[in-house]
């Protein structure tokens, strides 16, 4: 049944959007209504199913964005079973490796997937040898090979030689990383045009979020799907390229001629131009960051918001901390912004980590948020991350949805490690996680005890399949790991249930995050610091002003009423550092507070 909504829940541009027929390559702008805009797209492609056996397919950037948009379809009223959506690396695994394993030499033996602690902590071990630190070591495939992330040329010979090393420690192994998925699918894709040819056929309609954080390989993994079918499966790609801050990592922003050529197929190229996100000031602020032609209009219903859009480039760094928590009082006491409405942004975790403790001492009376600050292993992909959300959060009537399907995909899992779960729901599962009444105070010791308790209500003994024995290793070793670093740099508190129940609730504590970290949030109030040259962009960065703008962009972007940026007084081993480049040289009359 074709999917209708009321008249005024989507815009002209929106409603053009999903209507339209045929590829679409759709350029949004911050704020948007991008994800909306998306949820809809994919629910009425799923309401216009007519065979039980095809499938729409969605990819998303992070899970949480997946997350999200099939919340979104489920209020829609929408019947999601014939949905599959994730990130691209989960795609190519569930869809392309595991079926089709056996063509690839590498992988017709078996293999098993290893989390990103344990890819980091054999690489760590071989940097050591060689004088390098695990943050030289990034790298991603290519089609025809893999490119290096460290822009520091004069260090690659021996990064390639710890990669060379770490390559045939996983192939010895059979072990797949992070980024070898990638490069496996792409293979098996491209040594065997059938499997491309058998997809296309399932698949009635992919879309794809977040397409300038698209990497070429996964463009041609995609496009080779696209390219294999007729009428389907048809394609609904969306994005802004002014915000692709991912290029070291082989983000690519590729427009709508290229993906046509890729593809094969026309797309029709739209744009959503109207911001609901940000006052008109903010609108105008972001717009000089701006590198690609694009309209925005500011359509936010606070859109006369008067703005507070201040820049800070006096303030020594000795002072900072005492800075950022005026402007944390100031946002909070007299404008009346809620402190999960607030955003503490720097360009590197480094700069964050002495940050946030200094902050947590003296601003005792707010909670904080952020990546940088969850306690365990944040390895989607590993079976007990999938357990972990469900016992750190709670029954409740609006988490009912979201936790069964959790429930489901954690019985998807045993079932296809080989346990027996015939005659398990996931309702059965929560029935049984419900009943758990655990008095344990320590987050990492709540776990241990509600991972084998929950494992006993369902009968399962999990140490009898090496895939789960493995993972369950990993999850706690690397979130151990994560729990002792954080308590070394000062927050004990982490260790706590509440701090570990806090990462699946939505927040309420002010965040702390990188600029690459808080792409996709929005916030009332932006506080930005460490906004100097050498750093935005990175000192080594090949296209500094570009990347630069990308960055401000995005960070700026991200507020809805107030910004504050600083560009503290640094020094560095040959002078100081200097206000970034395209930040200092917009002309701008900021306010003072």
């Amino acid at each position: 049944m074709p999917l209708t909504w009321e008249i005024g829940a989507l815009t002209d541009e929106q409603t053009l959007a999903i209507e339209t027929p045929g590829n679409v390559f759709l350029v949004a702008c911050p704020g948007s209504g991008k994800t909306r805009t998306l949820a809809y797209k994919v629910a009425s492609e799923l309401s216009d199913l007519d065979s039980r056996k095809k499938f729409v397919i969605a990819i998303t950037y992070t899970n949480k964005a997946a997350y999200e948009i099939e919340d979104r379809i489920a209020t829609l009223g929408v019947d999601t079973e014939q949905l599959w959506i994730g990130t691209i690396h989960s795609f190519c695994l569930e869809w392309i490796i595991k079926p089709y394993s056996v063509y690839h030499p590498d992988l017709a033996g078996g293999f098993s997937v290893i989390n990103s602690y344990e890819s980091e902590e054999i690489i760590k071990e071989l940097c050591s040898k060689k004088g390098l630190s695990i943050y030289d070591c990034g790298f991603y495939y290519t089609g025809s090979g893999y490119e290096l992330a460290c822009l520091d040329q004069s260090k690659h010979a021996k990064i390639k030689a710890v990669l060379a090393t770490y390559f045939e420690e996983l192939k010895f192994t059979n072990q797949l990383d992070f980024e070898s998925i990638l490069k496996y699918a792409h293979e098996l894709m491209q040594n065997n045009p059938s499997i491309a040819k058998i997809l296309s056929s399932i698949f009635e309609f992919i879309a794809v979020d977040e397409y300038q954080d698209t990497k070429l390989i996964q463009y041609e993994i995609l496009a080779s799907i696209i390219s294999a079918g007729q009428e389907t499966p048809r394609s609904f790609i969306v994005g802004d390229p002014n915000q692709e801050i991912f290029s070291s990592l082989g983000g690519y922003a590729m427009d709508s001629k290229e993906l046509s050529t890729l593809t094969q197929k026309p797309y029709t190229l739209l744009k959503l131009s109207k911001n609901f996100r940000s006052s008109a000031r903010i609108v105008s602020y972001f717009e000089n960051f701006s590198t690609e032609s694009t309209t925005m209009v500011a359509a936010s219903p606070e859109r006369d918001y008067p703005s507070e859009i201040t820049l800070n480039q006096t303030i020594e760094v000795d002072n900072l901390a005492g800075e950022i928590a005026r402007l944390v009082n100031h946002s909070v006491k007299d404008l009346g912004i809620e402190q999960s409405e607030i955003c503490i942004l720097a360009p590197w975790w480094i700069h964050l980590a002495s940050m946030t403790r200094t902050l947590v001492q003296n601003l005792p009376e707010y909670e904080f948020d952020g990546p940088g600050l969850v306690p365990f292993d944040r390895d989607r992909d590993n079976f007990w991350y999938k357990v972990a959300k469900i016992a750190l959060t709670h029954a409740s009537p609006e988490m009912y949805v979201r936790r069964l399907r959790w429930a489901n995909d954690v019985l998807s899992e045993l079932d296809a490690c080989g346990a027996d779960v015939s005659g398990l729901h996931g309702r059965d599962y929560l029935r049984a996680s419900n009943s758990l009444d655990l008095d344990e105070n320590n987050g990492i010791a709540y776990l241990r005890t509600y991972f084998e308790s929950i494992m006993q209500l369902l009968k399962i003994d999990y140490r009898l399949f090496t895939t789960l024995t493995n993972q369950h290793s990993a999850f706690f070793a690397s979130s151990e790991a994560r729990v002792n670093k954080l308590v070394n740099e000062g927050n004990a508190y982490v260790q706590d249930i509440e701090v570990f129940r806090r990462v699946f609730r939505d927040r309420t504590g002010i965040t702390v995050s990188t600029i690459h970290g808080v792409k996709g949030g929005e916030f009332d109030t932006v506080i930005a610091y460490g906004l100097l040259h050498d750093i935005v962009p990175h000192f080594a960065d090949p296209s500094p002003i570009d990347s630069a703008n990308k960055l401000l962009y995005v960070l700026s972007s991200r507020a809805r009423k107030n910004l504050h940026l600083i560009a503290e007084r640094r020094t560095r081993r040959f002078g100081s550092y200097e206000t970034s480049s395209p930040l200092k040289n917009i002309s701008y009359i900021y306010d003072t507070n």
